[in-house]
């Protein structure tokens, strides 16, 4: 195992730099630049920038430069001193932006999915236990239900009852008289009255499609030769469901691992935005938006290396759960 894993790690390296720089070459493949992007949003608003100020900034930025030298100057930053480069359009270290978004990112997306689980593991097992009971079609409605609703529908819904008919403020993850100000236990609370909405958003799709997998998975263990002979031996109904079918019935949960960490950055765009969530989603959009490559090439090598850690925290955890799973 340990020679897989640090085989896995070194192999990351030239994955980041392939994907590294083919994110770099992606993002100015569209027509122009940032700058081109800038002008057209002042000539909206009837401002007009001549040809030498616009070379100016092109200069300033490094635009002026072959793709190939500012990408060597961008990769070069970030080994040297971990400095992804300066956002064109807010004016401020990329690194900093980032982290200041992906701290309330990471708590939304870790308490969406403690819901999603607490909520699809017991009820996938009790609707392949109790098949075609009332309590298997009542979850197996909601399941469609969660399916065929998109998110940012169910978002504006939710948004409508919580402030028409209970008042709550929503929008948003503070209120405003918290969202400048220092973390303090107040602040935390304010958080927390906030966070149930987006949470309910995000976990209700989720948890219909991991009840629908879990149930078909344990349907197909449970009539096994391995079940039937444990019972057999009088062991426990709920020892048994535990130790044996919902072992292997967890596969797909621990496979989903490797898209959940790059779906930290990248997914719920739509909700956050609806939401107005100060997540790192929509800065991800912004930044494509407005060709702002440090800021947007920042983001894909993120989510890249997410992707590759979740793969092995996945394989790893699969080896370690699964005894028919073996490196060879």
């Amino acid at each position: 195992m340990l020679k897989f894993v640090v085989k896995r790690l070194l192999w990351m390296i030239p994955s980041l730099f392939a994907v590294s720089f083919l994110a770099f070459v992606l993002i100015q493949l569209p027509p122009g630049d940032f700058v081109t992007t800038y002008i057209a949003t002042l000539a909206s608003s009837n401002e007009v920038i001549d040809q030498n100020t616009a070379a100016q900034l092109r200069e300033r930025f490094g635009l002026d430069q072959p793709m190939i030298v500012q990408y060597l100057k961008w990769i070069w930053g970030i080994i040297s001193r971990g400095d992804f480069g300066i956002s064109f359009e807010w004016q401020q270290p990329v690194s900093g932006l980032i982290w200041e978004r992906m701290a309330l990112t990471l708590v939304l997306a870790l308490v969406s999915l403690i819901a999603t689980w607490a909520l699809a593991l017991p009820i996938g097992v009790y609707s392949a236990v109790k098949k075609y009971s009332i309590g298997d079609y009542t979850f197996t409605a909601f399941t469609f239900f969660g399916l065929s609703i998109p998110p940012f529908l169910l978002a504006l819904v939710l948004m409508y009852v919580a402030a028409v008919e209970f008042g709550a403020d929503v929008g948003g993850l503070f209120s405003p008289e918290y969202e400048a100000a220092s973390w303090s236990l107040a602040k935390m609370y304010d958080l927390l009255t906030h966070l149930w909405l987006p949470v309910a958003i995000l976990a209700i799709s989720s948890t219909a499609s991991l009840i629908r997998v879990m149930r078909a998975n344990m349907l197909d263990e449970l009539p096994k030769p391995y079940v039937t002979t444990a019972r057999a031996k009088g062991l426990s109904e709920f020892r048994l469901l535990i130790k044996y079918p919902l072992r292997i019935a967890l596969n797909p949960f621990i496979s989903t691992i490797a898209w959940l960490l790059p779906n930290l950055i990248s997914g719920s765009v739509v909700v956050a935005i609806v939401l107005n969530l100060p997540t790192a989603a929509p800065l991800l959009l912004q930044s494509l938006m407005a060709q702002d490559m440090y800021l947007a090439g920042a983001f894909v090598l993120l989510i890249c290396a997410l992707t590759l850690i979740g793969s092995l925290i996945s394989d790893i955890l699969l080896a370690l759960v699964d005894p028919r799973i073996r490196l060879e």
